[in-house]
Order: structure tokens, then C-alpha cells, then sequence
């Protein structure tokens, strides 16, 4: 099935409650990640990458910086005549239920209905993952599915409350949906990347909402599974869901790893973002970086070892990091000290600074601050 008969729809506010120090000034979606990218560059391209040229960017607060990293959407070729990209607000919601998506689908019912294609592919923001959505939809097809789930196996990752976890019998079909069961082992639980026809989502979003229910996978997808067709699709690629500080400390450390590079920037497949035209970095005399990711813009002279420096971040001489995520136009002072340390961007560090932090609890430092 051709990729643009397929709408695709992004959370990009859900579940920002898990990070709140990062998503106090912005969308979950527009999390900074990895030195140039945000978080929604990877559904977004991963939608993109198998011919979807019609998505909708469901938002609900805190949304500026999300529009002006997306803007007419050019850079992932969805600046257009038809289709391209469509930021949806929350306008005539009638839920005060936060970051629900019954609520949020609700208040986009109109382009919906408007629309032509046959399938929605729904998204959160949440999940850096590189996935193949042809292979998605064509084993939507080939087994008649009216809905179809993206799982992983695994150990459901910490503080991810309302987690779905599948029951699947032999011929990958679900037979039951368990949410939040208070797992400890492995099992198969939902990425929340659903796949279902534009028709029936119109209909079961109405329906819940008519019976007041506003629980996505409680009262629309575990209520429905014994009226429909419902089918698992297995990601086994890398995936981090960003589910705490921690794990958001963690996803940008495995970009250390080639065979994560490797599968994350797959050549077939890229991650488009926003450009920034900047110098290339610069190393002064004497500096010494290891084992790190140094963005375009940045001048480094004093020491980096295991750390993710962003866009235009500045290390003065004498300075020492480790285990840090830097991000954008942030700098840090000479002679200071920082070890397992997140900074977010426009941060300043004066001179002689020592913060330190662990690994399982990295210091955060909040947008705009002066230490």
C-alpha cells in the first residue's frame, strides 16, 4: 500500500509530566536531543521516510518553540501545496483531562473527516526509535487488521504508568491488553505507535467521547478488542522511550555506541531537523575531547570526555567535562568541574563551578540559568 494513503498524527505533548524539568518552557516534542535534533524529528522523519506527505502535530500547551523548530515543515519536504504539515491546537476541546488523546482527536475531528486517505498512523513524541513504517502497514494489509499495535519486548521502562501490555497468540493477533499490570519481568508492551482505519478511529473517538470516556488505551483500544481485529507488529530495533531524567540521560550516552548510531541514522532511512547553518567546531590548543558528540558551532579549549555538547556551546580553558548533555548556546566557565550534569540551553557557568551529580541522578540545570 502506497505511504500516502496513510494520514499520520503526532502527540506532541503527552506524557510530559515524566520530564517535567524539560517540558516546563516547551513540548514534549521539541525536547532537545542528541546535539541538533528534538524529539518529534524521529516519528516525524520515521512517517516522512515511508511516503506519508500528510501529518497532523496534535498540540496542547507550551507549543511555541515545537512551531518554530517545525515551521512550514521544509525541512522534511512537507512545505507543499496539498498536504504537508498541519499543527492542530486544542481549540473546541471539551475534556479538562490533560494530554488526553481521546480529547485531542476529538478537537481535530474536522480535519479528519476532511481528509481522504484510508489510515491513520498515531505517534507520542516520546520514543527516539528508527522504525520502518512500510513493513508496518504492509502487515496491517496482509492480515486484514482493523488496528494494528507496535510492541516491544522487554522490560517495561521506569515510571511508564498505563502501560499496555499485550496478550498475542501465535498469528501475532491480541487477545487481551493489561494496562499497568505492575510487571517486574519481560513482556510485550506497547510503543504507542498505532496504526487503524481513518473511518473506524472517527467512530470509536466518538463514541467515547459520547460515554464520557477519555482514557485512550483503556476506552478506546482494550474496551474494542473483542469487537475487532486487532494485530501486534513487533519493533525489535534500538528504541528508548524517554520515561524520567534518567532515561533521557541515558538515550543521549548510547549515541556513544556505533552499533546504536548505526541503527538510529540508518542511510536509507535519515532524520531530517531543522537546519542550522553555523561554523564547524573548533578545537583550541591544548584541549582534549574523547568519546564525544561536539555539534557544528561549537569551541571547545579545555577538556570533554564522554559528553553530548549541542549547537554553539562554549568550554573555556581549564574547564572539565564528564558525562555531561550541554545543550545549545550554553557555556561553561574556566577551571570549572562538571560530571554527570544535563544543561539546557542559553545556560551560563561561571568561573570555578563544581557540580556533580551520578549516574542514575544527573544534575539538571534549567533553561536560562546563571550558576
Amino acid at each position: 500500500m502506497r505511504g500516502n494513503n496513510v494520514i499520520g498524527l503526532l502527540f506532541s505533548n503527552v506524557h510530559e509530566e515524566r520530564v517535567r524539568e524539560l517540558t516546563e518552557k516547551r513540548a514534549m516534542g521539541s525536547i532537545p536531543f542528541g546535539g541538533r535534533y528534538r524529539l518529534i524529528d524521529f516519528p516525524l522523519s520515521n512517517m516522512v521516510n515511508c511516503g506519508i506527505n500528510k501529518v497532523g502535530v496534535m498540540t496542547k500547551s507550551n507549543y511555541q518553540s515545537l512551531m518554530d523548530h517545525l515551521g512550514s515543515g521544509k525541512a522534511w519536504d512537507l512545505s507543499r501545496k496539498r498536504e504537508g504539515l498541519y499543527m492542530l491546537p486544542p481549540f473546541g476541546a471539551q475534556s479538562s483531562i490533560s494530554n488526553s488523546r481521546i480529547d485531542s482527536l476529538s478537537s481535530a475531528s474536522r480535519f479528519l473527516s476532511s481528509s481522504k486517505e484510508d489510515y491513520v498512523l498515531l505517534s507520542d513524541c516520546d520514543i527516539v526509535a528508527n522504525i520502518d513504517y512500510k513493513k508496518v502497514i504492509a502487515s496491517h494489509i496482509a492480515k486484514g487488521a482493523d488496528i494494528t499495535i507496535v510492541y516491544r519486548y522487554g522490560k517495561i521502562p521506569d515510571k511508564v504508568s498505563s502501560a499496555g501490555v499485550l496478550q498475542i497468540d501465535p498469528e501475532s493477533r491480541v487477545r487481551d491488553m493489561l494496562i499497568d499490570p505492575r510487571m517486574d519481568g519481560e513482556c510485550n508492551y506497547s510503543m504507542n505507535v498505532i496504526l487503524i482505519g481513518r473511518h473506524l478511529l472517527i467512530k470509536l473517538v466518538e463514541d467515547c467521547v459520547s460515554r464520557n470516556m477519555y482514557d485512550f488505551p483503556r476506552d478506546l483500544l482494550q474496551r474494542n478488542i473483542p469487537n475487532y481485529k486487532v494485530y501486534a507488529y513487533e519493533f525489535t530495533g534500538f528504541m528508548q522511550m524517554i520515561s524520567s531524567m534518567n532515561s533521557y540521560f541515558e538515550a543521549n550516552m548510547s549515541l556513544m555506541l556505533p552499533q546504536v548510531r548505526s541503527q538510529l541514522f540508518d542511510p536509507n532511512r535519515p532524520i531530517y531537523t531543522k537546519v542550522r547553518d553555523d561554523m564547524p567546531a573548533r578545537y583550541g590548543l591544548g584541549c582534549n575531547v574523547t568519546n564525544s558528540l561536539v555539534a557544528d558551532g561549537c569551541q571547545v579549549d579545555g577538556e570533554v570526555h564522554n559528553c553530548v555538547l549541542f549547537r554553539g556551546v562554549k568550554v573555556a580553558r581549564g574547564a572539565r567535562l564528564e558525562n555531561c548533555v550541554i545543550m545549545q548556546d550554553s557555556i561553561i566557565g574556566r577551571n570549572s568541574r562538571l560530571n554527570y550534569v544535563i544543561i539546557d540551553k542559553d545556560v551560563e557557568i561561571k568561573e570555578e563551578r563544581s557540580l556533580m551529580g551520578f549516574q542514575s541522578y544527573p544534575v539538571f540545570i534549567s533553561k536560562g540559568s546563571i550558576v
